[in-house]
Parts: C-alpha cells; sequence; structure tokens
C-alpha cells in the first residue's frame, strides 16, 4: 500500500455497485485521468442473479435471488480489501502519466505540467520557450501602449470651443455644438464671457454674488 501514498488525496472514486474507477487529477493544473473501470463480479453476478430469480419464480427462482442477496452481502463485506485492491491496480495503471518533482514533491502530469529536459515540474522549472514566449508578448503590448500614447489622438478635437455639454448661459445641456442647442448662446462666446468668483473659483453665471461664499462679483 506505500507505492499510493502520493496518490491517496489527489483522487475521486467513481466507484458504482458494478465495479471500481478512480480519477486522479495534477496537483498543479488540475487535469483528471481516469483508470480502466473493473468489474465486479459479486456486484453485477449478484444483481443479475437477484433479477433472474425475480423474472423465473418459484423455488428456482426463489434460490437464483437468494444468491444474489448473497453475493451483494459478500461483496459489501469484503468491499474495503477488494476496493483497496482495485485502487492499487488504478495507481499501477495511472502512475506512467504523472511524475514527482523531487525540488517541490507535488505529483503533476507529464503531459502539460513537466519539464523532462529540467526533470522537475513546471512550477519550479518553467519551460523557456513557453517563457520566452509570454515575456515577448507582454513587451508587444508594452511597447505598443507607448507608440500608442505618444501619437495624438486629440487633434481634430475642437477642445476650446466645446464644453462639457452644459451651456453657460441657461445650464442646459448645450448639444456640444458651437450653439447652444436650447437657447442659442454662441458657445464660444458664452466661454469667453463666463466669469468666475475672484474668492472660490465658482461660475457665477451672471449674478452680482458669488452663490457659494457671498463674495461680490466685482
Amino acid at each position: 500500500m506505500a507505492g499510493m501514498i502520493f496518490f491517496t488525496d489527489n483522487y475521486q472514486d467513481r466507484s458504482t455497485d458494478d465495479g471500481y474507477q478512480f480519477e486522479f487529477y495534477c496537483r498543479r493544473c488540475g487535469n483528471g485521468y481516469s483508470s480502466t473501470f473493473q468489474h465486479s463480479v459479486t456486484g453485477f453476478g449478484g444483481r443479475m442473479l437477484r433479477l433472474g430469480g425475480d423474472v423465473v419464480g418459484g423455488a428456482l427462482g426463489e434460490r437464483a435471488s437468494q444468491l444474489g442477496w448473497d453475493a451483494e452481502f459478500m461483496r459489501s463485506t469484503v468491499r474495503g480489501s477488494t476496493r483497496d485492491k482495485a485502487l492499487a491496480r488504478a495507481v499501477d495503471e495511472m502512475r506512467p502519466y504523472f511524475h514527482q518533482c523531487n525540488r517541490c514533491g507535488q505529483w503533476v502530469c507529464g503531459q502539460v505540467c513537466w519539464n523532462d529536459e529540467r526533470g522537475l515540474c513546471t512550477t519550479c522549472a518553467p519551460k523557456l520557450s513557453q517563457e520566452i514566449a509570454g515575456m515577448q508578448a507582454a513587451a508587444q503590448i508594452d511597447q505598443l501602449n507607448q507608440k500608442i500614447q505618444s501619437q495624438d489622438w486629440t487633434k481634430d478635437i475642437n477642445y476650446r470651443d466645446q464644453g462639457t455639454g452644459m451651456c453657460p448661459s441657461c445650464g442646459q445641456d448645450s448639444g456640444g455644438g458651437k450653439f447652444c442647442q436650447s437657447c442659442g448662446t454662441a458657445l464660444a462666446a458664452a466661454q469667453s464671457a463666463k466669469k468666475f468668483c475672484a474668492n472660490c473659483g465658482t461660475a457665477l453665471n451672471g449674478a452680482k454674488f458669488c452663490g457659494e461664499c457671498g463674495t461680490a462679483a466685482g
């Protein structure tokens, strides 16, 4: 049983009344590998005897049914040792799909998470080709970001004549054009004529005193 100790906490029991099957998982990527289904002679045979006895009926059917129940009972009483043997066979079958890393001690799948060149898992010894590809992709993204940032993407935007969308004259949505869609005020002229409080900077909107701090407009 010592050969199974590395797998005991890394599998799920998929067994049924008809037999035994186990699924083992890679500790790194979580991929699962299922063992071959092992039929249970007592479980499957006992069920067939019980079903056959019910169909035949009579003394013969009753005897067959009783044998089926006996087989089921025997399977349940020896299930522990039988299951352990089935698990041992499953471990032997699945072992070639896994490698144990001598650095971290984890069992990982050989298909994705094992570095053959280093003899270690890819967590302890990443594959250089994959790392280089990842760094190249990251560098490309960084360089593209720098090139995009260096371009002037606002040269065609009239940000001097277009405000934030609110007309300084009527306070309504200006529509973003040269004239307010609500009151017709020329937005460029209104912006240039707009006055602010000399004390707190609040827009006065034609008021004689600031609505925030009470300072005279002057």
